[in-house]
């Protein structure tokens, strides 16, 4: 084992994977990375799995030092790497030697993840090393990271020949603060008169301040209701809009609840759910167009494929 230590926590560091399935009708949410493509991007790039445990955080501040050699990767948004007193670029691979430092500055908002060769070693938990924080379970104890916390890598020989790898920028998402993201219609879009519907897909919402991994609240045009918000609880995953009785959508993201009862209205495509988590709260806008099933399907295997294959 190759213990990695904290020394300085930043914000909302956790341990994610690509989250944990088969559980939902138990009421375990998936959880896992807000931008899985970031994670899976910077585990190809250190030799891992796509779906290995790796650090996510959003604001940065971090700061690690690694007690033996590793190679690392950090892919994502809104943060500078630095290992050793150099800065590196991210969406590339990098050697770290025992007793160098790895540290993450905040340039912007947004989520970062850092990968390790190896991935990270903590116990899985349904199936998954990803951090729930509501239910306590999960990465490291089910918290947040804490400076002085030691994390283990599975064993792996960093191999010279993956260093320095990088995604083509070509290859990487396309973040930006203002977006249009494509939705599949329904299951509920029969709760809205066919103007509210129109209204929904030629507004602009922005991102509410109130927004987390569980959801990301939605400011702009109230929408309204032909007889009322609530429905009987049904199964939501990450991804769908509901509407509430305030008329204001919220996104379901990575640590929603598996039931509720509100209607919802559309469901974002997997493809685009990373560049809406990616979205700065308070400032980021995002508009949504209808797009079929097999645009869903083929947006989803083009960005998994450029975002794994390097």
């Amino acid at each position: 084992m190759c213990p990695i230590e904290v020394l300085d926590p930043g914000f909302f560091t956790s341990i994610q994977d690509l989250g944990r399935r088969s559980w939902q009708q138990c009421g375990v949410p998936i959880s896992g990375a807000m931008d899985p493509l970031a994670l899976a991007s910077a585990n190809t790039l250190v030799g891992n799995p796509a779906g290995a445990a790796g650090l996510e955080w959003t604001l940065g501040g971090l700061a690690l030092r690694a007690h033996e050699d590793t190679l690392v990767a950090a892919a994502g948004r809104g943060f500078r790497l630095e290992i050793n007193g150099w800065e590196i670029p991210l969406w590339m691979s990098a050697v770290v030697r025992r007793g160098w430092t790895v540290r993450v500055y905040h340039t912007g908002s947004g989520w970062g993840y850092l990968a390790f060769s190896g991935g990270l070693a903590v116990p899985e938990v349904m199936g998954s090393r990803s951090t729930y924080i509501k239910g306590g379970f999960g990465g490291l104890d089910g918290r947040f990271l804490q400076a002085g916390d030691l994390v283990d890598l599975n064993p792996a020989s960093p191999s010279p020949e993956l260093a320095a790898r990088s995604l083509p920028v070509n290859r990487r998402p396309s973040y930006s603060d203002d977006l249009t993201i494509g939705v599949i219609p329904g299951p509920k879009a029969d709760a809205f008169t066919s103007e509210t519907l129109a209204a929904f897909y030629q507004s602009t919402y922005t991102i509410s301040q109130v927004s987390d991994r569980m959801g990301f609240c939605l400011d702009g045009p109230p929408l309204q209701h032909i007889s009322g918000a609530d429905i009987l609880s049904e199964g939501t995953l990450p991804g769908c809009i509901q509407v509430p009785g305030n008329g204001q959508p919220i996104v379901l993201m990575r640590d929603c609840q598996t039931t509720g009862g509100y209607t919802k209205i559309a469901t974002v495509i997997q493809a685009d759910l990373p560049l809406l988590a990616q979205l700065p709260p308070g400032s980021g806008q995002v508009r949504f167009k209808p797009v079929t099933l097999e645009t869903a399907h083929a947006l989803h295997a083009l960005r998994w494929q450029n975002a794994t294959q390097i």
